[in-house]
């Protein structure tokens, strides 16, 4: 203070004379104690008489102009001090403590590895080093929030650190630098693996940009201190890595950082926007105007908001872009003039945004940063409508049926709507990159030489999946991994309906979805999660544990929802359920009114709050989703999932992956999938178990390909192209010269489908094969026409960012396909069958029992780049009777199946027998379900049914008379998708 602030030191001294140094300290005493030792460090505190506060330390400030602040930055007094006896109550010391200015600020337990171990460091700590012992007085150094404000345990080859200590109940961190993709250090030919710690972590300048940039205070809502956050390893090594390479290479870079879950990712983000906002080159020059987040996470604003503010004691730094009205571009306008440093939007808010700070940049000489979050968002405003333009047929079939939007995609298609200006800088924080992702993102691991085999591109910086299990921060979902076998026998109730001749891959997949509908298929699996969440999923947690139903479609979440609803009512269970989807489900057989999920007859509790915030409470258990929440997600307590859709590659790993979230007391979580190959399964985990990589590039020539097979089909010309583009690239064209422009060539495109439709027609009336088939193929020209625009519009996009293709024609055709390709309604025409004399006669679901797999075993499959696209040709679309379908159907479960998984004993037999009897009628008519089930006479009519049916069913009633558990089941099953009440009651 007397080398840095001799005026204010005069001043005390003439005030207070000798006792000047009494009154500082004792004023740092009480300023610490009422404002923790991090606030104090970086804000100062007052005295009376003087005139501006009393630094106690000067921290790095962004520009080296002030030759004074650089002066005072020099002055900083580091101290390492050995054997610090530090109590009053006692003989004890801690091994190292470390000093600024006199202060103390964090403490060191060392151990070696030849005697005891890190752990031991850890229990020293938290059994030795109680800030409030018993009877006793508390410990200032080690009280929290005005001790030291980090405490480091350290063997020879590992760091844990907390910022708390609590005794028995603190809670140490790992602060390793990881080992080949796994916890721990790597071994250093130089000496110690923990070496990093003080020859770079300690290191002067280091630690103090630690000191005044990192440690974050986190507050309760009355503004108590409750926390205090430190950086771990891998958020201090990724975040410094990305501001150096930015201030060496200027804006206009990409990065691709990939962290796992349970990396901290919203810190990090943070952490680097604030960075970012503050970072200035070697000439001292702002390297930013402003900073873009794109995040849905809730947190990200509130955090940047309360980080910044700890930094800098200033508020509104920070601008939150959320509306989807029109007064997006006024927002983004006036937060971009406002010199706002940092300007947080979601996904839907994301195009106004960029399009914005492209144009800025563009046109205006200015310069931004754009950090975009890996979180998803459902399917809805200008982000959705931009996004189907590059989707791939399967996805956007997923978002029609409320599906969620990827930023990754999102963010390859905003770049490539206009020409990426050299003045944005891109950071794209994920834990499971695409192949997309990786070549847009990604750096080659050698950038000297030129990317290709051997050299492709990957991550600027990887926290893995395996560190993250290894550490502990989530856990490793396949430990108790249950694949179910489904099997099933199908028949017709009509011979006429049998001898139809149908498409074979149409009848397919509506037989299918016709199983996966039906009641009893459903009121199986329901009855295997119910029970198997009761004994295994709810005891975990002391009693809070929760789990999800992963579904495939709207319509069987609805109906999953109401028959789980009956199942656990109809035991008296104390069970919650919730189901989540976008949209409005028109499902007869469910409810004559569409339903959303705001629909009482389906979520009663809901009562008007967000579907995630009424998952938390206690009364709610299991949640079923279809297209939601499958990412994004994060809920600590859930510990079970139940998944009955298929989930291919990424979405398998972003799928389970909401059961990873570490919490107190959680060590086990359990999946039960009724559709997936556990192999398929283990495959995907294993590419993101570690550094993901490309296996080759996408082949740029894809896209002449597609341009040449396109020209030669012959429904356009380049004169029409050349049109079209033309009004496209006029900033003075209206849409009606677009319309002018374009018009002719879709109208001979949708004029030639009519035709060809009518002719189809008109051949099958007049019997005419030949002519129908004729009709047919033309048709599925054009069809596969429009498929190959949209299939060139997505390689486009993406391809023209990697690859210089040096010729205008290329880009003309995307232009002219965009607008072509939207007006080109045909192809979206839905084939399928009639599946109301569809009978299920066999029905089995079987556990294959716990898979014992091993993520770091054996070779890490790559990520396949883009494969060949729009390639395709007409074929005969392969025809067959469905009762050949069906034969072939039932062919793939010989041998899964036996009489006792029949239905038509249920179904038929005993059903047939009951609805006979007219005193069940009766019963049924003036009763309700439950006082049916409740009768006497419906006991005895089971078992006369039974007995009747005993000659021709003689194994499976052998079975129902011999035990009054498998009467009861048979009653349950006829009671619920036997429909047996109800068609008493019609009969009635």
């Amino acid at each position: 203070m007397q080398e840095t602030q001799g005026d204010a030191w005069a001043a005390l001294e003439k005030t207070h004379a000798a006792a000047a140094g009494s009154v500082l300290l004792d004023r740092v005493r009480k300023s610490l104690d009422d404002r923790g030792t991090l606030e104090v460090l970086r804000t100062g505190f007052e005295l009376v008489g003087l005139k501006a506060p009393i630094r106690l330390a000067q921290f790095k400030p962004a520009m080296g102009m002030n030759e004074k602040l650089v002066a005072n930055y020099k002055a900083n007094r580091l101290r390492v001090i050995r054997q610090v006896r530090y109590s009053e109550a006692n003989q004890n010391s801690i091994d190292l403590v470390l000093f600024l200015n006199g202060l103390p600020i964090a403490t060191v337990e060392l151990k070696t590895d030849f005697t005891q171990s890190v752990e031991d460091a850890v229990a020293q700590y938290r059994f030795d080093r109680n800030p409030h012992p018993k009877g006793g007085k508390a410990e200032p150094l080690l009280t929290f929030p005005s001790g030291a404000l980090v405490h480091f345990a350290v063997s020879n080859t590992e760091v844990m650190m907390t910022t708390r200590l609590a005794g028995p109940a603190t809670r140490f961190l790992p602060f390793n630098k990881g080992n080949e993709g796994g916890k721990g250090n790597p071994p250093s030919p130089f000496g110690h693996p923990t070496a990093y710690l003080w020859e770079e972590v300690w290191q002067r300048d280091s630690w103090l940009e630690i000191l005044g940039r990192y440690l974050v205070t986190e507050r309760d809502a009355k503004k108590k201190i409750t926390a205090i956050l430190f950086p771990r390893y891998h958020q201090l090594d990724a975040t410094r890595k990305l501001v150096a390479k930015v201030r060496e290479e200027g804006p206009g870079g990409k990065f691709l950082i990939q962290h796992s879950a349970g990396s901290g990712k919203t810190n990090s983000i943070a952490w680097t926007a604030h960075f970012l906002s503050e970072l200035h080159d070697a000439q001292d020059k702002k390297v930013f105007d402003s900073v873009i987040v794109v995040s849905d996470r809730n947190v990200i604003d509130s955090q940047l908001q309360a980080a910044l503010f700890e930094f800098q004691r200033t508020t509104g730094v920070v601008e939150t872009i959320t509306s989807e009205s029109g007064s997006k571009s006024g927002q983004l306008a006036k937060a971009l003039a406002d010199g706002k440093k940092i300007i947080v939007c979601t996904i839907q808010t994301f195009p106004f945004a960029l399009q914005a700070v492209q144009e800025l940049a563009a046109t205006g000489g200015k310069r931004f940063a754009v950090i975009a979050d890996e979180a998803h968002s459902s399917q809805t405003g200008e982000a959705a409508a931009k996004l189907k333009q590059v989707l791939s047929p399967e996805d956007t079939e997923a978002l029609a049926d409320g599906g969620e939007i990827d930023v990754e995609d999102l963010l390859a298609l905003q770049m490539a709507e206009k020409a990426n200006p050299k003045g944005v800088t891109y950071v794209a924080f994920t834990a499971t990159p695409k192949a997309k992702t990786l070549q847009l993102f990604g750096r080659p691991k050698d950038p000297e030489l030129p990317v290709g085999e051997g050299n492709l591109p990957t991550a600027f910086h990887v926290y893995s999946m395996r560190q993250a299990i290894e550490e502990g921060f989530i856990l490793d979902v396949l430990k108790n991994y249950t694949p179910y076998k489904l099997a099933f026998k199908l028949a017709s109730n009509g011979e006429d309906w049998e001898e139809t001749e149908v498409e074979k891959s149409a009848a397919l997949k509506g037989i299918m979805t016709w199983v996966k509908l039906h009641p009893y298929n459903i009121s199986q699996k329901v009855k295997i999660v119910v029970e198997h969440f009761r004994t295994s999923v709810a005891p975990l947690l002391e009693g809070k544990a929760k789990a999800m139903v992963v579904l495939a479609s709207r319509k069987e979440a609805v109906r999953w929802k109401l028959a789980i609803d009956a199942y656990i009512k109809e035991r008296g269970y104390g069970l919650g359920t919730l189901v989540a989807f976008s949209g409005e489900v028109n499902d007869p057989d469910s409810s004559p009114e569409p339903l959303a999920e705001t629909s009482p007859q389906l979520n009663p509790t809901l009562k008007g709050r967000d579907i995630r915030d009424a998952f938390k409470g206690e009364d709610h258990h299991l949640l079923l989703v279809a297209n939601k929440f499958q990412t994004g997600f994060d809920q600590p307590l859930l510990c079970g999932m139940y998944v009955d859709r298929r989930l291919a590659g990424i979405q398998a790993v972003q799928t389970l992956s909401r059961l990873n979230r570490a919490h107190p007391g959680k060590d086990t979580t359990y999946v039960l999938d009724f559709a997936n190959s556990g192999e398929d399964v283990l495959e995907a985990f294993k590419t993101y178990y570690d550094r993901a990589e490309l296996e080759a590039l996408t082949d740029p020539n894809l896209v002449l390909d597609l341009k040449a097979k396109l020209d030669g089909a012959g429904w356009y010309d380049d004169f029409e192209v050349d049109r079209v583009v033309k009004v496209l690239v006029n900033p003075k064209s209206t849409q009606g010269d677009l319309i002018a422009a374009i018009n002719p060539v879709a109208d001979r495109l949708l004029k030639r489908f009519a035709a060809a439709k009518a002719a189809k027609l008109a051949a099958e009336d007049a019997g005419d094969e030949a002519a129908a088939k004729s009709a047919s193929e033309e048709m599925a020209t054009l069809v596969l026409f429009k498929g190959d625009l949209g299939a060139y519009i997505r390689l486009y996009t993406f391809l023209s960012q990697i690859f210089d293709y040096g010729n205008t024609a290329v880009e003309k055709r995307f232009l002219f396909y965009k607008p072509l390709e939207r007006l080109l309604e045909f192809g979206r025409e839905k084939t399928g069958i009639d599946t109301s004399q569809l009978i299920l006669t066999h029905h089995a679901i079987k556990s294959l029992g716990k898979q014992n797999f091993q993520l770091g075993e054996g070779d890490t499959p790559g990520i396949p780049p883009i494969e060949g696209a729009g390639g395709g040709a007409v074929h005969d679309p392969q025809k067959a009777l469905i009762a050949e379908i069906l034969e072939k159907v039932n062919g793939l479960f010989d041998g899964d199946l036996t009489d006792d998984d029949q239905l038509v004993y249920v179904n038929n037999v005993l059903k047939g027998k009951l609805l006979e009897s007219k005193e069940l009628a009766t019963q049924a008519k003036n009763n309700t379900k439950a006082q049916f089930a409740a009768s006497p006479t419906l006991e005895t009519q089971i078992l006369n049914a039974i007995m009747d049916a005993l000659s021709a069913h003689q194994a499976m009633s052998k079975q129902a008379l011999d035990s009054p558990r498998v009467r009861e089941g048979l009653k349950d099953i006829l009671l619920g998708p036997g429909q047996l009440y109800e068609a008493l009651r019609e009969q009635a």
